[in-house]
Protein backbone atom coordinates (compact mmCIF):
# COMPACT_ATOMS: atom_id res chain seq x y z
CA UNK A 1 0.00 0.00 0.00
CA UNK A 2 1.18 3.44 -0.85
CA UNK A 3 1.24 6.85 1.60
CA UNK A 4 0.16 7.90 3.85
CA UNK A 5 2.04 6.20 5.75
CA UNK A 6 0.73 4.54 9.53
CA UNK A 7 2.96 5.16 12.79
CA UNK A 8 3.61 1.65 13.10
CA UNK A 9 4.79 2.80 17.17
CA UNK A 10 1.80 3.75 17.62
CA UNK A 11 -0.05 1.03 16.34
CA UNK A 12 1.94 -1.51 18.46
CA UNK A 13 0.88 0.21 21.61
CA UNK A 14 -2.44 0.32 20.44
CA UNK A 15 -2.40 -3.33 19.46
CA UNK A 16 -0.76 -4.59 22.61
CA UNK A 17 -3.46 -2.81 24.90
CA UNK A 18 -6.29 -4.24 22.16
CA UNK A 19 -5.03 -7.76 22.74
CA UNK A 20 -4.04 -7.44 26.55
CA UNK A 21 -8.63 -7.09 26.80
CA UNK A 22 -9.23 -9.85 24.09
CA UNK A 23 -6.66 -12.34 26.10
CA UNK A 24 -6.95 -11.14 29.35
CA UNK A 25 -5.48 -15.04 30.71
CA UNK A 26 -1.65 -14.04 29.67
CA UNK A 27 0.05 -12.16 31.44
CA UNK A 28 2.83 -9.66 30.00
CA UNK A 29 1.41 -9.59 26.65
CA UNK A 30 3.45 -7.37 24.23
CA UNK A 31 3.54 -6.97 20.16
CA UNK A 32 6.55 -6.59 18.67
CA UNK A 33 8.07 -6.47 15.37
CA UNK A 34 4.92 -4.78 13.53
CA UNK A 35 5.78 -4.78 9.78
CA UNK A 36 4.47 -5.27 6.36
CA UNK A 37 4.42 -8.07 4.23
CA UNK A 38 7.72 -8.15 2.03
CA UNK A 39 5.72 -8.01 -1.26
CA UNK A 40 2.21 -6.68 -0.83
CA UNK A 41 -0.11 -5.04 -3.67
CA UNK A 42 -1.96 -1.56 -3.76
CA UNK A 43 -5.30 -2.33 -2.88
CA UNK A 44 -5.20 -4.10 1.09
CA UNK A 45 -3.65 -3.00 3.94
CA UNK A 46 -1.76 -5.49 5.86
CA UNK A 47 0.54 -5.76 8.49
CA UNK A 48 2.09 -8.72 10.34
CA UNK A 49 2.74 -8.82 13.91
CA UNK A 50 4.47 -11.42 16.30
CA UNK A 51 2.93 -11.07 19.95
CA UNK A 52 5.25 -12.18 23.03
CA UNK A 53 3.53 -13.85 25.86
CA UNK A 54 5.14 -14.10 29.36
CA UNK A 55 7.78 -11.92 31.07
CA UNK A 56 10.90 -14.25 29.74
CA UNK A 57 8.70 -13.94 26.48
CA UNK A 58 7.95 -17.71 26.53
CA UNK A 59 5.39 -18.16 23.93
CA UNK A 60 5.73 -16.13 20.54
CA UNK A 61 2.67 -16.03 18.23
CA UNK A 62 2.66 -14.34 14.64
CA UNK A 63 -0.34 -12.46 13.42
CA UNK A 64 -1.87 -10.63 10.23
CA UNK A 65 -4.21 -8.01 10.38
CA UNK A 66 -6.20 -6.65 8.03
CA UNK A 67 -7.19 -3.40 7.96
CA UNK A 68 -9.30 -1.26 5.55
CA UNK A 69 -7.24 0.91 3.51
CA UNK A 70 -6.73 4.99 4.56
CA UNK A 71 -6.19 7.80 2.00
CA UNK A 72 -7.04 7.36 -2.07
CA UNK A 73 -7.63 3.85 -2.25
CA UNK A 74 -7.72 1.42 -5.26
CA UNK A 75 -11.58 0.68 -4.37
CA UNK A 76 -14.44 2.81 -3.41
CA UNK A 77 -15.51 0.84 -0.56
CA UNK A 78 -14.12 -2.02 1.42
CA UNK A 79 -16.46 -3.86 3.58
CA UNK A 80 -13.97 -5.30 6.43
CA UNK A 81 -17.08 -7.53 8.27
CA UNK A 82 -17.94 -9.06 5.03
CA UNK A 83 -14.53 -10.23 4.34
CA UNK A 84 -14.35 -11.45 7.92
CA UNK A 85 -18.04 -13.29 8.09
CA UNK A 86 -17.30 -14.87 4.31
CA UNK A 87 -13.57 -16.64 5.88
CA UNK A 88 -15.09 -18.00 9.24
CA UNK A 89 -18.26 -19.87 6.70
CA UNK A 90 -15.50 -20.97 4.58
CA UNK A 91 -13.42 -22.39 6.72
CA UNK A 92 -16.44 -23.38 8.34
CA UNK A 93 -18.15 -25.08 5.55
CA UNK A 94 -15.77 -25.73 2.75
CA UNK A 95 -12.76 -27.56 2.08
CA UNK A 96 -11.21 -24.58 0.78
CA UNK A 97 -7.49 -23.48 2.66
CA UNK A 98 -7.87 -19.78 4.19
CA UNK A 99 -6.62 -19.04 6.78
CA UNK A 100 -8.69 -18.69 10.43
CA UNK A 101 -9.84 -15.26 11.46
CA UNK A 102 -10.25 -14.59 14.88
CA UNK A 103 -10.99 -11.58 15.77
CA UNK A 104 -13.14 -8.53 13.82
CA UNK A 105 -12.54 -5.11 15.58
CA UNK A 106 -15.58 -1.92 14.19
CA UNK A 107 -14.66 0.78 15.84
CA UNK A 108 -12.28 2.92 13.91
CA UNK A 109 -10.58 4.82 17.55
CA UNK A 110 -8.49 1.67 17.49
CA UNK A 111 -6.44 1.41 14.90
CA UNK A 112 -7.56 4.46 12.55
CA UNK A 113 -9.72 2.17 10.43
CA UNK A 114 -12.05 -1.25 11.12
CA UNK A 115 -9.84 -4.08 10.63
CA UNK A 116 -10.33 -8.20 11.90
CA UNK A 117 -7.40 -11.03 12.84
CA UNK A 118 -6.15 -13.71 11.02
CA UNK A 119 -3.60 -16.66 11.52
CA UNK A 120 -0.61 -16.32 10.44
CA UNK A 121 0.65 -19.26 7.88
CA UNK A 122 4.13 -19.92 7.05
CA UNK A 123 4.34 -20.59 3.54
CA UNK A 124 5.99 -18.80 -0.04
CA UNK A 125 3.67 -16.46 -2.39
CA UNK A 126 4.17 -16.42 -6.01
CA UNK A 127 5.55 -12.90 -6.49
CA UNK A 128 3.78 -10.40 -8.46
CA UNK A 129 6.74 -7.41 -8.84
CA UNK A 130 8.59 -8.40 -10.36
CA UNK A 131 6.17 -11.32 -11.33
CA UNK A 132 7.00 -14.95 -10.60
CA UNK A 133 7.58 -15.44 -14.78
CA UNK A 134 10.66 -13.44 -13.89
CA UNK A 135 11.77 -13.28 -10.82
CA UNK A 136 11.44 -15.18 -7.26
CA UNK A 137 11.53 -18.60 -5.87
CA UNK A 138 9.86 -20.37 -8.56
CA UNK A 139 12.70 -20.19 -10.73
CA UNK A 140 14.76 -22.55 -8.45
CA UNK A 141 12.28 -25.04 -8.99
CA UNK A 142 11.85 -27.54 -11.86
CA UNK A 143 9.41 -27.76 -14.19
CA UNK A 144 7.78 -30.92 -12.49
CA UNK A 145 7.51 -29.02 -9.57
CA UNK A 146 6.41 -25.58 -10.69
CA UNK A 147 3.44 -27.78 -12.42
CA UNK A 148 2.61 -29.52 -9.04
CA UNK A 149 2.05 -26.24 -7.61
CA UNK A 150 -0.40 -24.91 -10.26
CA UNK A 151 -2.52 -28.09 -10.47
CA UNK A 152 -2.68 -27.85 -6.38
CA UNK A 153 -3.81 -24.31 -7.12
CA UNK A 154 -6.47 -24.98 -9.32
CA UNK A 155 -7.56 -27.39 -7.14
CA UNK A 156 -7.94 -25.17 -3.93
CA UNK A 157 -9.73 -22.70 -5.79
CA UNK A 158 -12.16 -25.24 -7.04
CA UNK A 159 -12.97 -26.01 -3.53
CA UNK A 160 -14.38 -22.83 -3.36
CA UNK A 161 -16.46 -23.37 -5.93
CA UNK A 162 -18.36 -26.55 -5.07
CA UNK A 163 -19.47 -24.36 -1.48
CA UNK A 164 -22.88 -24.44 -0.74
CA UNK A 165 -23.09 -20.98 -1.83
CA UNK A 166 -27.10 -20.52 -1.53
CA UNK A 167 -26.11 -20.03 2.58
CA UNK A 168 -24.71 -16.78 1.53
CA UNK A 169 -27.97 -15.37 -0.49
CA UNK A 170 -29.20 -12.55 2.15
CA UNK A 171 -26.48 -12.71 4.54
CA UNK A 172 -23.30 -11.51 2.73
CA UNK A 173 -24.66 -11.15 -1.06
CA UNK A 174 -27.68 -9.18 -2.71
CA UNK A 175 -29.13 -11.33 -5.24
CA UNK A 176 -30.26 -9.72 -8.34
CA UNK A 177 -33.84 -8.29 -9.71
CA UNK A 178 -36.14 -10.21 -11.17
CA UNK A 179 -35.07 -10.72 -14.68
CA UNK A 180 -31.50 -9.68 -13.51
CA UNK A 181 -28.45 -11.67 -13.48
CA UNK A 182 -25.19 -11.59 -11.06
CA UNK A 183 -23.30 -10.67 -14.39
CA UNK A 184 -25.40 -7.60 -14.75
CA UNK A 185 -24.79 -6.59 -11.40
CA UNK A 186 -21.03 -7.22 -11.93
CA UNK A 187 -20.94 -4.94 -15.12
CA UNK A 188 -22.75 -2.77 -13.36
CA UNK A 189 -20.68 -2.58 -10.33
CA UNK A 190 -17.51 -1.71 -12.83
CA UNK A 191 -19.21 0.47 -14.65
CA UNK A 192 -19.55 2.59 -11.77
CA UNK A 193 -15.93 1.50 -10.36
CA UNK A 194 -14.79 3.85 -13.35
CA UNK A 195 -17.29 7.11 -13.21
CA UNK A 196 -15.92 6.78 -9.41
CA UNK A 197 -12.00 6.41 -10.14
CA UNK A 198 -11.40 7.18 -13.50
CA UNK A 199 -11.91 9.98 -15.78
CA UNK A 200 -13.49 7.81 -18.36
CA UNK A 201 -13.10 10.05 -21.52
CA UNK A 202 -9.26 8.86 -21.16
CA UNK A 203 -9.95 5.58 -21.60
CA UNK A 204 -11.89 4.77 -24.73
CA UNK A 205 -10.32 1.12 -24.92
CA UNK A 206 -12.59 0.57 -21.88
CA UNK A 207 -15.39 2.14 -23.64
CA UNK A 208 -15.55 -0.56 -26.54
CA UNK A 209 -14.70 -3.50 -24.11
CA UNK A 210 -17.81 -2.32 -22.55
CA UNK A 211 -19.74 -2.93 -25.55
CA UNK A 212 -18.58 -5.92 -26.49
CA UNK A 213 -19.09 -7.22 -22.94
CA UNK A 214 -23.13 -6.06 -23.24
CA UNK A 215 -23.42 -7.23 -26.68
CA UNK A 216 -22.54 -10.98 -26.15
CA UNK A 217 -23.54 -11.52 -22.56
CA UNK A 218 -23.91 -15.49 -22.21
CA UNK A 219 -26.67 -17.01 -20.13
CA UNK A 220 -25.96 -17.38 -16.50
CA UNK A 221 -26.84 -21.27 -16.01
CA UNK A 222 -24.06 -21.98 -13.23
CA UNK A 223 -23.64 -20.65 -10.10
CA UNK A 224 -21.40 -20.52 -7.13
CA UNK A 225 -19.05 -18.63 -4.70
CA UNK A 226 -16.46 -16.57 -6.38
CA UNK A 227 -12.90 -15.83 -5.35
CA UNK A 228 -13.20 -12.72 -7.26
CA UNK A 229 -9.09 -12.39 -6.92
CA UNK A 230 -8.18 -15.79 -7.62
CA UNK A 231 -4.68 -15.97 -9.22
CA UNK A 232 -1.30 -17.94 -8.23
CA UNK A 233 0.20 -14.59 -6.97
CA UNK A 234 -2.79 -14.54 -4.39
CA UNK A 235 -1.95 -18.30 -3.07
CA UNK A 236 0.34 -19.50 -0.34
CA UNK A 237 2.26 -22.41 -0.82
CA UNK A 238 4.34 -24.95 1.54
CA UNK A 239 5.83 -28.16 0.75
CA UNK A 240 3.81 -28.24 -2.61
CA UNK A 241 0.59 -27.71 -1.32
CA UNK A 242 -1.43 -24.76 -1.93
CA UNK A 243 -1.53 -23.71 2.23
CA UNK A 244 -3.98 -20.70 1.95
CA UNK A 245 -5.79 -18.43 -0.27
CA UNK A 246 -5.54 -14.41 -0.08
CA UNK A 247 -7.33 -11.45 -0.48
CA UNK A 248 -11.37 -11.69 -0.56
CA UNK A 249 -12.02 -8.10 -1.11
CA UNK A 250 -13.31 -9.22 -4.79
CA UNK A 251 -15.81 -12.02 -3.60
CA UNK A 252 -18.93 -12.19 -5.12
CA UNK A 253 -21.38 -14.93 -6.24
CA UNK A 254 -21.78 -15.86 -10.33
CA UNK A 255 -20.58 -18.01 -12.67
CA UNK A 256 -17.25 -19.82 -11.17
CA UNK A 257 -15.34 -19.74 -14.45
CA UNK A 258 -15.02 -16.26 -14.17
CA UNK A 259 -12.49 -17.21 -11.33
CA UNK A 260 -10.36 -19.42 -13.56
CA UNK A 261 -10.58 -16.82 -16.49
CA UNK A 262 -9.32 -14.21 -13.91
CA UNK A 263 -6.54 -16.56 -13.06
CA UNK A 264 -5.52 -17.15 -16.72
CA UNK A 265 -5.89 -13.57 -17.84
CA UNK A 266 -3.45 -12.38 -14.94
CA UNK A 267 -0.83 -14.85 -15.92
CA UNK A 268 -1.23 -13.80 -19.52
CA UNK A 269 -0.56 -10.22 -18.40
CA UNK A 270 2.37 -11.04 -16.24
CA UNK A 271 3.81 -12.69 -19.05
CA UNK A 272 2.64 -12.41 -22.32
CA UNK A 273 1.39 -8.22 -21.32
CA UNK A 274 5.66 -7.77 -20.80
CA UNK A 275 6.62 -9.91 -23.36
CA UNK A 276 8.24 -12.48 -21.47
CA UNK A 277 7.93 -16.02 -21.44
CA UNK A 278 5.37 -18.35 -19.39
CA UNK A 279 7.73 -20.46 -16.81
CA UNK A 280 8.50 -23.96 -18.15
CA UNK A 281 6.21 -26.74 -16.14
CA UNK A 282 2.99 -24.13 -16.01
CA UNK A 283 0.35 -26.16 -18.02
CA UNK A 284 -1.26 -24.50 -21.04
CA UNK A 285 -4.52 -22.80 -21.41
CA UNK A 286 -6.43 -25.69 -22.42
CA UNK A 287 -5.09 -28.39 -19.32
CA UNK A 288 -5.72 -25.41 -17.61
CA UNK A 289 -9.51 -25.39 -18.07
CA UNK A 290 -9.59 -29.17 -18.22
CA UNK A 291 -7.87 -29.44 -14.60
CA UNK A 292 -10.17 -26.85 -13.50
CA UNK A 293 -13.68 -28.67 -15.17
CA UNK A 294 -12.50 -31.91 -13.43
CA UNK A 295 -11.85 -29.92 -9.88
CA UNK A 296 -15.02 -27.89 -9.72
CA UNK A 297 -17.80 -30.22 -11.73
CA UNK A 298 -18.79 -27.18 -13.65
CA UNK A 299 -18.42 -26.35 -16.88
CA UNK A 300 -15.92 -23.73 -18.85
CA UNK A 301 -18.04 -23.38 -21.52
CA UNK A 302 -18.43 -19.03 -21.32
CA UNK A 303 -14.42 -19.21 -20.51
CA UNK A 304 -13.68 -16.46 -23.63
CA UNK A 305 -16.48 -13.93 -22.45
CA UNK A 306 -15.48 -14.10 -18.78
CA UNK A 307 -11.76 -13.67 -19.82
CA UNK A 308 -12.47 -10.64 -22.13
CA UNK A 309 -14.39 -9.57 -18.44
CA UNK A 310 -11.44 -10.39 -16.57
CA UNK A 311 -8.97 -8.30 -18.78
CA UNK A 312 -11.91 -5.11 -19.01
CA UNK A 313 -11.51 -5.70 -14.92
CA UNK A 314 -8.00 -5.52 -14.60
CA UNK A 315 -7.36 -2.51 -17.11
CA UNK A 316 -9.78 -0.54 -15.46
CA UNK A 317 -8.06 -1.78 -12.15
CA UNK A 318 -4.36 -1.49 -13.32
CA UNK A 319 -5.64 2.30 -14.70
CA UNK A 320 -6.80 3.48 -11.09
CA UNK A 321 -4.02 1.86 -9.65
CA UNK A 322 -1.80 3.91 -11.56
CA UNK A 323 -3.49 7.29 -10.65
CA UNK A 324 -3.43 6.10 -6.99
CA UNK A 325 0.46 6.26 -7.43
CA UNK A 326 0.57 9.48 -9.46
CA UNK A 327 -1.93 11.37 -6.37
CA UNK A 328 1.40 10.44 -4.36
CA UNK A 329 3.88 11.36 -6.88
CA UNK A 330 5.66 7.96 -7.17
CA UNK A 331 4.37 8.39 -10.59
CA UNK A 332 4.47 11.94 -12.55
CA UNK A 333 1.26 13.35 -13.59
CA UNK A 334 1.45 12.91 -17.18
CA UNK A 335 2.25 9.21 -17.26
CA UNK A 336 0.89 7.32 -20.44
CA UNK A 337 0.77 3.82 -17.76
CA UNK A 338 -2.73 3.96 -16.94
CA UNK A 339 -3.52 3.87 -20.56
CA UNK A 340 -0.67 1.23 -22.10
CA UNK A 341 0.32 -1.27 -19.29
CA UNK A 342 0.73 -5.05 -19.13
CA UNK A 343 -3.38 -5.23 -19.06
CA UNK A 344 -4.05 -2.83 -21.66
CA UNK A 345 -2.13 -4.58 -24.20
CA UNK A 346 -3.81 -8.04 -23.67
CA UNK A 347 -7.49 -5.86 -23.73
CA UNK A 348 -6.15 -4.62 -27.04
CA UNK A 349 -5.07 -7.50 -28.94
CA UNK A 350 -8.44 -9.98 -27.52
CA UNK A 351 -10.65 -6.77 -28.57
CA UNK A 352 -9.47 -7.05 -32.19
CA UNK A 353 -9.11 -10.73 -32.42
CA UNK A 354 -13.10 -10.69 -31.02
CA UNK A 355 -14.61 -7.63 -33.07
CA UNK A 356 -14.65 -4.93 -30.51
Amino acid sequence: MPPPRRDLAAMRRALTRWLQGKLPAFESLTVVNLRGPTATGYSSDTLLFDVTIGSQQQLWITFVAKLRPQGVTVFPDYDMERQYRLLAWIGRSTEAPVPKVLWLETRPEILGNDFYIMEFIPGQVPPDNPPYHSSGWLLELNASERGQLWNAGIAAMAAVHRAPWLDLVGSLFSAPDPGRTYLDLQLDDYRRFIDWGLNRSRYPLLERAEVWLQTHKPAEDQLALCWGDARFGNQLFREGRCVALLDWEMARLGDPVQDLAWWWAIDRCFSEGLGISRLEGLPPRERTIALWEAASGFSAKYFDYYEMLALYKFTAIMARVVRQLCHYEVFPDDTEMDRENLASVILERELKLKGG
